[in-house]
């Protein structure tokens, strides 16, 4: 069920910019990054876990999950950043308004992910030490991105 759910989501994620046009309800679009953010949270979960002993090391699970974040990590997400769907602008975003105007340090921190993602990837299912070596890129690229674009809670 799981890995349906994943791939559905994936998909439509892959096929949004196609019908970006389409899409411009802020509430639809807010919803969308949501989705994203969340189907990422679930794969870096048990990644987390692992590299901090919370629970035990398991290749198969790491190989599968960094496999997953690197697929959503590669996504074009760039109509998830409409105007509209920032902080103050809708109700649930904490989305700094300057996520949606510098949208080629966006991107950079996208790819800082995606190139992350992809070395976790090829990092996870080995041994711990290398998912928790890898780990720290992933982490930085998140929490770089988050501290300079999302609101303080």
């Amino acid at each position: 069920m799981r890995k349906t759910l994943i791939a559905i989501a994936a998909a439509a994620l892959v096929a949004a910019p196609a019908l970006s046009e389409n899409i411009s309800d802020p509430e639809e679009i807010l919803t969308a990054r949501h989705g994203y953010m969340l189907l990422l949270a679930n794969q870096l979960a048990p990644l987390g876990a692992m590299a901090k002993g919370e629970m035990p090391y398991d290749a198969a699970t790491a190989a599968r999950a960094a496999a997953s974040l690197a697929a959503l990590a590669s996504v074009d997400t760039s109509m998830l950043w409409a105007p509209g769907t920032e902080e103050g602008a809708i109700e649930d975003s904490s989305a700094l308004p300057e996520i949606l105007s510098n949208t080629a340090d966006r991107e950079a921190r996208f790819a800082e992910l995606t190139t992350a993602s992809h070395t976790l990837s090829a990092a996870a299912g080995t041994d711990l030490e290398g998912l928790k070596a890898a780990m720290g890129a992933v982490g930085q690229a998140c929490g770089g991105c988050h501290k300079q674009y999302r609101k303080s809670e």
